[in-house]
């Protein structure tokens, strides 16, 4: 059994959550009730949802926490380092990264940040007047072989109980390690698109669940966006074929709280940066970008705890606001030199 230490930051985040569920449940927008609803940010802001804590009673792994939880399988696995994967300490307390700073793209559709290994959806129906609901998932992207593009696309098709065809580089892949594939997979508990599909304009690339949803949340599909079978079979219920989908890659997100920045970064994929190096140079770029148009301290010490421990969880790195668009500055964006 696991219990959710409650903080006015969660009760305010489940509060805003459950409003978003009950309207769009009323709508039949959605129908899990584990879907992570999110009211969106007003007047520019960029957060959504509220880290928290449970505490574990029983044994269990924190592949259990991330499926009772919606959670991703490199997601939980970066909010706990030092926890042990596959046995927990009756007593333990677990950190749930449920607080996510928007990708940078439009608030349309389908967004996809695939280093993050998250999916939002923006409904195209809004809770009120101005006021909108993100829907968000994590998933499994492309390994380093059989990367998931990168760029704008849609969806041009729907498919429940689809069968798979798989192609000729997977079954030759598959034939050399042993385990050889049909020239078709019919729908059933062997098929590794699960109960639906959404197709994209990418020839070949998909959005889909799985028969084997332990592996969400990690780089282990062929290219194709892998969602648990409960998420799936909302998105496909949700979204009209024409829906725009988004896929970005972005390690580092900035976002803006009122008048805090904050910080999230995770590791980013292996083929676009070698070290923490690069990933701190990505980082400054970005900062000095957003400083343009509005000049703050930077906390220096927060800025290199969010690039050290690549946790996913956002980190306040802003300090005294001086002022809004000072234009460029040639002061390093964190030393302040």
């Amino acid at each position: 059994m696991i219990f959710v230490k409650e903080t006015p930051l969660v009760r305010a985040a489940i509060g805003k959550s459950l409003m978003a569920m009950l309207v769009l449940l009323a709508g039949g927008l959605i129908s899990a009730v584990q879907a992570d609803v999110f009211t969106v940010p007003a007047n520019g802001g960029d957060l959504v949802g509220g880290e928290q804590i449970i505490v574990v009673e029983d044994q269990e792994t924190l592949a259990d926490v991330a499926r009772d939880y919606n959670l991703g399988h490199e997601e939980i696995r970066n909010a706990n380092p030092g926890t042990d994967f596959w046995l927990l300490t009756p007593g333990a307390e677990i950190v749930l990264p449920k607080r996510h700073i928007l990708p940078q793209a439009k608030r349309d559709g389908i967004v996809l940040n695939v280093p993050e290994m998250r999916l939002y959806y923006f409904p195209e129906k809004c809770l009120a007047e101005a006021e909108c609901a993100v829907i968000t998932y994590p998933v499994s992207i492309g390994r380093m072989d059989w990367q998931t593009p990168l760029g704008s696309t849609r969806v041009t098709g729907k498919f429940e109980n689809p069968t798979w065809i798989p192609p000729e580089s997977i079954r030759k892949e598959a034939a050399a390690e042993g385990n050889p594939l049909p020239a078709a997979v019919p729908p059933g508990p062997n098929n590794p698109l699960g109960q639906f599909s959404l197709h994209l304009d990418l020839p070949g690339y998909r959005i889909h669940g799985t028969n084997r949803p332990y592996g969400v949340g990690m780089r282990a599909t062929h290219g194709c966006v892998r969602l648990y079978p409960e998420d799936i079979e909302d998105l496909f219920h949700d979204v009209r074929v024409g829906t725009s989908v988004q896929i970005v890659n972005q390690p580092v997100k900035y976002g803006w709280e009122g008048d805090v920045l904050y910080m999230e970064v995770g590791p980013p994929l292996e083929e676009d940066l070698e070290g923490n190096a690069n990933l701190r140079e990505l980082a400054i770029t970005q900062l000095a970008e957003i400083m343009l148009e509005r000049r703050f301290d930077v906390l220096d010490a927060e800025f290199d705890r969010a690039l050290e421990e690549k946790s996913g969880i956002p980190i306040a790195i802003s300090g005294v606001i001086v002022d809004k668009k000072t234009g460029p500055s040639n002061d390093d964006p964190v030393s302040g030199r």
